[in-house]
């Protein structure tokens, strides 16, 4: 059977063909049953053999029949036409039931309702595609004692229910009532016609007139059915008047939204008369089109972000203006943007410290060889937070000449407290905008480089580096530095105020660490709200080292060389300190390490290119061959030596002074 069983229409009247369904047989015809009417039945007397026979049972879909009604039923399924024709051949009635589920094409006894209707066929049609249209009068309600399953088409022994007639004055009064909520029904409902009243003219009792109406009235399969299964008239008029208040109600918020749209179209609108109607009834239903549903979206991120009350209150102010701005509108982009930023920054969104001072010194350790100051700080700095949390963010300053590692050492700093790591330069930057950010009056307005920062850690305490502050610059669009001063004042960065933003947000619990090479080209004021440490720069030993753990076996996996033994002895380590290099850090140190393998592993590669092939497309096998880097060969592959040595001068001569002097490269002799 297909869905054309479960439609329904009004003797002699054509069948609507406004709706077509999926999953319809070709060339099938659809019925809608609240745009049709029905015809009321007398009623023709059952014989008592045939109560008690198991009868013909016809499933319907997505239809109800109630008793006391003429409806048209199209039947498609094969074992629904074979129950139609056995029951016309023996003139026996046929059960009619709904199916609980419409999309079962074969439905089990577990599949239909125990409720049905009890009907005779008036009248069959055959279609030429095979399909049948009958005419059923719908006599009385029966209960399903048992469905058969084992012939040609389901058969069911059934049990009728008999249901009084009431006809004393409580009865007429509630027959009255719910004629009254049905011609309301009829005046708000333009689908259906306003002769359907004139079918309740022949009604005898409030049983056959509740029946009537409720196959009319447009309800949802399942509260039909409940209708149906309600045998006592009275308490059936009532549920009946309860749904109808409910569809009234409905049709009454239908008809004043489509009230307020007209009245908001003007002259210059009615272009857009369509789209309004459809918002205005999808706030009422609390449904939405793609714009309104991300609305719904933005405002729900905002009410979850936990932001300050202040914050909060300024991005519901942006919502309620962008809600009210066209989408084609250049102004909606800007209201946009600014809620994304708000709701994207970690406002209440921190990572648990570790404040294992064990751990983190031996994570300091492994990343870093010296620089014990520095070391010592942080872990005074777990040490007082582990005591309490009442302590704000630090506020360090490294400075120190090119390569002593200040960037590295706060990355470690960060990895030793489990925080996550940002990484500002402020080099070369000289609008006061890239800090405070800018107004949004302007074309493209960002936050400062703080706000960004934050955003991409996405928490509100990480180890945030501030690089090269040394290098700032100023001009006719502002002083950087200065507006660093309340970005780097602990006693006033809780309320740190972006341009973009113009709210307040807390970086008290950022741990800030600044960089810079040279201590006299901070502003004094600046530096006077950070804690200097000063990395004067490594010692030869510390070279050494530095260059044994980390930067040796750093660039031997770096340039594929870790698989060879090469190794380098202490009179060629010292010339490349000394000669090669002169620096207080050890980035030219690295610099020429790199260089030195490089050479090597281009002799690698020509000593395995001489050797023959293993086999027809294999490698050649690597070479066995130690390589030692000594002093006697070392300018074999880094040339000459650039740095001479000054050795103090062992006798005194005429004219000739010895002295000490301090560069950025660390400290010479001078003769």
């Amino acid at each position: 059977m297909t869905k054309r069983d479960s439609k329904i229409g009004k003797k002699g009247r054509k069948p609507s063909r406004r709706k077509k369904r999926g999953g319809e047989r070709k060339n099938a015809r659809v019925y809608e049953p609240q745009a049709l009417m029905f015809q009321t039945s007398g009623g023709t007397p059952l014989l008592e053999d045939e109560a008690q026979a198991a009868l013909p049972l016809v499933p319907l879909r997505d239809l109800v029949v109630f008793p006391h009604i003429v409806a048209p039923l199209f039947i498609g399924r094969k074992r629904s036409i074979a129950a139609v024709q056995h029951a016309t051949k023996t003139n026996q009635p046929i059960i009619v039931v709904a199916q609980r589920s419409a999309t079962v094409d074969y439905p089990e006894p577990r599949d239909l309702y125990r409720t049905g209707t009890l009907t005779r066929v008036i009248q069959s049609l055959r279609a030429p595609d095979g399909t049948m249209k009958i005419f059923v009068d719908a006599q009385c309600r029966t209960r399903l004692r048992e469905i058969r399953t084992d012939g040609d088409f389901l058969t069911a022994v059934t049990e009728d229910i008999i249901e009084p007639v009431m006809d004393n004055p409580e009865a007429q009064a509630l027959e009255r009532l719910l004629m009254e909520r049905f011609e309301r029904y009829l005046e708000l409902n333009p689908a259906l016609p306003e002769k359907v009243s004139t079918l309740l003219s022949d009604s005898e009792w409030l049983g056959q007139t509740v029946d009537i109406i409720a196959a009319h009235v447009t309800i949802r399969l399942s509260r039909r059915q409940a209708l149906l299964e309600i045998a006592e008239p009275m308490a059936r008029a009532l549920a009946l008047v309860e749904v109808l208040d409910t569809e009234v109600q409905i049709l009454e918020i239908q008809k004043n939204i489509d009230s307020q749209v007209r009245d908001k179209i003007s002259k210059t609108q009615k272009d857009f008369y369509l789209k309004e109607q459809l918002r205005a009834i999808e706030e009422e239903l609390g449904e939405a089109d793609p714009e309104r549903c991300e609305l719904r979206e933005l405002k729900r991120r905002i009410l979850e972000a936990k932001m300050s009350p202040e914050a909060e209150k300024e991005a519901l102010l942006e919502h309620a203006k962008l809600a009210r701005t066209p989408s084609i509108s250049p102004q909606a982009a800007v209201h946009r943007n600014y809620i994304d930023w708000l709701v994207s920054l970690p406002w209440n969104k921190k990572t648990r410290d570790n404040l294992d001072i064990a751990h983190a010194a031996k994570i300091l350790d492994e990343d870093h060889y010296g620089l014990e100051k520095p070391k010592e700080r942080i872990l005074e700095y777990l040490a007082v937070r582990r005591l309490t949390d009442r302590m704000k963010g630090p506020i360090l300053c490294f400075i120190g000449p090119p390569g002593v590692g200040k960037t590295s050492l706060a990355r470690s700093i960060a990895r030793a407290m489990g925080r996550k790591f940002v990484r500002q330069s402020l080099g070369g930057v000289r609008d006061e905008a890239e800090v405070r950010g800018h107004r949004r009056t302007y074309i493209g307005a960002l936050p400062g480089r703080v706000i960004q920062g934050l955003k991409k850690a996405a928490t509100r305490n990480p180890v945030f580096l501030l690089d090269e502050i040394d290098k700032l610059a100023g001009d006719f669009r502002g002083d950087p530095a200065a507006a660093l001063l309340e970005v780097l004042d602990p006693e006033e960065n809780h309320s740190f105020s972006d341009h973009y933003l113009e709210v307040e947000f807390d970086l008290s619990d950022v741990f800030f660490i600044c960089t810079a090479n040279l201590e006299s080209a901070i502003p004094h004021v600046l530096r006077d709200r950070t804690e200097v440490i000063r990395l004067p720069g490594y010692t030869e030993m510390e070279k050494v080292e530095i260059a044994r753990r980390h930067l040796i076996p750093k660039q031997l996996e770096r340039h594929g060389l870790d698989g060879y033994k090469i190794t380098i002895d202490k009179g060629a380590m010292d010339m490349l300190i000394h000669q090669y290099t002169h620096e207080a850090g050890v980035r030219g140190l690295e610099k020429q390490l790199a260089s030195l393998f490089r050479k090597t592993a281009k002799e690698i590669v020509e000593l395995e290119d001489r050797k023959p092939r293993s086999g027809k497309g294999r490698r050649r096998a690597k070479t066995r061959k130690a390589f030692k880097i000594t002093a006697g060969n070392i300018e074999k592959y880094l040339g000459v030596p650039r740095f001479r040595e000054s050795p103090i001068e062992a006798d005194s001569g005429v004219g000739i002074a010895t002295g000490l002097a301090w560069t950025e490269a660390g400290g010479t002799i001078l003769s």
